[in-house]
């Protein structure tokens, strides 16, 4: 905010705010650092925040308002849509017939201003206010939101009884009538509405003996959502299963499918998947975002010498890279990401995968399709003929495309896929049980990478320091020595800590941050296939003893990594233990 620092000195003396020594005194610090005097202010405690707001504001003539203790109209607040409210610090306030009023940190936003104007089509009147302002006014949108989605889902919900709807209902006719009935539209616009707004990974729309329990997965923890009556569950899953041109009368066998819509800016892709249960179909629908940014391996949480090894893998012409893990522990993120960086006019890359889960341009990309014949195996061998210079193969997961995949790195191209082995060591085991001969096992694999996700912390976290109990019971997990020298070399502490003085964090619950989280990173072992390990792997060694190796030649385990992060606030040390535990 552009404020002039002589006329804000000024009104702090004349207002007795700050002593003119005092004022002097500050002024002069701020200068020598380089930064303004409103900082300086708040940092040596002369004033609050909030003060030296409502000064700025007196001196370019901008009214302030404060915020705290104010409800504002759900009908008013959502003008401004809730991602541009927490991304430009502006909540719309009160609304006439020809302006709307704003508050804001920085009135010198001109960029959200105009965005406002445009999206309203009235004057826009900026009115200062602070963080904790604009915090609990966030706070607002999801107790709104979350209000509304209630009052929705439960006012159609009543309208269903008046309905006359058959639970067991198999015709046709009658699936697609009671799909298109107006409340049950609004009840799967609603979820779907609210999933995107929350972020949510997947929806679970899961029938009981006298419920239907919708469920969001939020940054990898399931949360429940609401309970509906229990005959709103048919036309919940013919509604689903019409936006994903489904069999309506297929109720004896599992299906798949998907959707697309537009909502908020966005263009979401749902991959839905419907499965018979005891009590009735079961749904789960995975959000994908389609126009999401591509993400870079740093943004996805490698660094130090496994960034490395990764980027000298992806500069090779032959060779096999694999990403192992659970299912949802970010395999696919990680494989797309390696693509978008050897996404170049020189090279021809194509794909081979169940299900294609995001679009990538100039990438050849191939579902498989097993209720015809079209599996992995036959897929890669009429991939190979594509005159490919990239492979990804989305999965290997039985012997014959394992040797396929080894057989096509062999050959002249750069294979990338993942495995499901809970660590980068355990992969070489699971190959030899596919029966893939050793030796052509060390003459293509180059890099493993295993991972999981843990949900980052956020900005707003409580301190703490680990006690000599916390720093033993970690050392008989991790290497603590290994992990500390990664930390210094790294720079994310000081040359001369060490672990009793290095602040870690607890999630904090906050107006933006209900559990203290948001959002996740990766943690990640990177295992470089060196001359020792093939030694090993041609003599049968265990996943232990090629883990003790490659710990030996610098490789950092899953838990080392977390620990890392950990220390460098990312994550919590507990968000760590639970995500390796599973």
């Amino acid at each position: 905010m552009l404020v002039s620092q002589d006329k804000l000195k000024e009104f702090l003396v004349d207002s007795d705010l700050v002593s003119r020594n005092d004022i002097e005194r500050v002024a002069k610090e701020a200068e020598e650092k380089g930064v303004s005097l409103a900082e300086t202010l708040v940092f040596d405690g002369v004033l609050s925040e909030d003060e030296v707001r409502r000064a700025q504001a007196y001196v370019i003539g901008i009214p302030y308002i404060s915020l705290k203790g104010e409800k504002i109209p759900f009908e008013t607040l959502s003008l401004i849509p809730e991602p541009i409210a927490r991304s430009h610090n502006v909540v719309a306030l009160k609304k006439t017939e020809s302006a709307l009023e704003v508050a804001m940190l920085d009135t010198d936003d001109l960029a959200a201003i105009d965005f406002v104007k445009k999206k309203v089509g009235l004057k826009i009147l900026p009115r200062l206010t602070d963080k904790e302002s604009i915090k609990f006014a966030l706070l607002q949108y999801q107790k709104s939101l979350k209000a509304e989605f209630g009052d929705i889902i439960r006012k159609e919900a009543d309208t269903l009884g008046g309905l006359e709807i058959t639970p067991d209902a198999t015709n046709a006719g009658e699936l697609k009538k009671l799909a298109e009935d107006i409340p049950i539209v609004r009840i799967v616009d609603t979820l779907i509405h609210h999933a995107i707004l929350q972020d949510a990974s997947d929806v679970h729309i899961e029938p009981q003996e006298k419920q239907v329990l919708i469920r969001y997965r939020i940054d990898g923890i399931l949360r429940d959502a609401m309970e509906l009556p229990r005959n709103a569950a048919s036309g919940i899953i013919a509604r689903i299963k019409v936006l994903a041109d489904l069999k309506l009368d297929e109720k004896r066998l599992p299906q798949d499918g998907r959707f697309r819509i537009d909502k908020e800016d966005q263009k979401v892709s749902f991959r839905v998947s419907i499965l018979p249960t005891y009590y009735g179909e079961k749904a789960v629908m995975r959000l994908l975002k389609e126009d999401i940014k591509g993400f870079t391996l740093e943004e996805l949480g490698f660094h130090g010498e496994g960034l490395e090894r990764i980027h000298k893998a992806l500069h090779k012409t032959t060779g096999m890279i694999l990403a192992t893990g659970p299912t949802g522990s970010g395999k696919t993120t990680t494989l797309y990401t390696a693509l978008e960086i050897l996404n170049t006019p020189e090279v021809n890359i194509s794909t081979i995968e169940d299900p294609i889960e995001y679009q990538l341009p100039r990438i050849n990309q191939t579902q498989v399709k097993p209720e015809i014949g079209f599996a992995f195996a036959n897929g890669l061998r009429s991939l190979v003929r594509q005159d490919p210079d990239i492979i990804m193969v989305g999965e290997i997961r039985d012997r014959e495309t394992a040797g396929l995949a080894i057989n096509a790195a062999l050959t002249g191209h750069l294979v990338l896929s993942t495995l499901h082995t809970n660590s980068a060591a355990g992969a070489i085991p699971r190959l030899l049980d596919m029966q893939v001969e050793s030796f052509l096992l060390t003459s293509t694999l180059d890099v493993i990478i295993a991972q999981r996700l843990v949900r980052q912390l956020c900005p707003d976290k409580e301190k703490y320091f680990l006690t000599k109990e916390e720093i033993k019971n970690l050392a008989e997990k991790a290497d603590l020595d290994k992990v500390l020298a990664v930390l210094k070399e790294e720079h994310v502490v000081p040359g001369e800590a060490v672990w009793e003085s290095i602040p870690f964090y607890r999630p904090k619950e906050t107006a933006e941050c209900k559990d203290g989280y948001h959002g996740r990173k990766g943690i990640h072992e990177v295992l470089k296939v060196t001359p020792s390990i093939k030694d090993l792997v041609m003599r049968g060694a265990t996943t232990d003893e090629i883990e003790s190796q490659a710990r030996k030649e610098g490789m950092l385990t899953m838990i080392e990594d977390g620990l890392f992060k950990a220390a460098g606030g990312i994550t919590t040390i507990e968000e760590v233990l639970r995500v390796i535990s599973e």
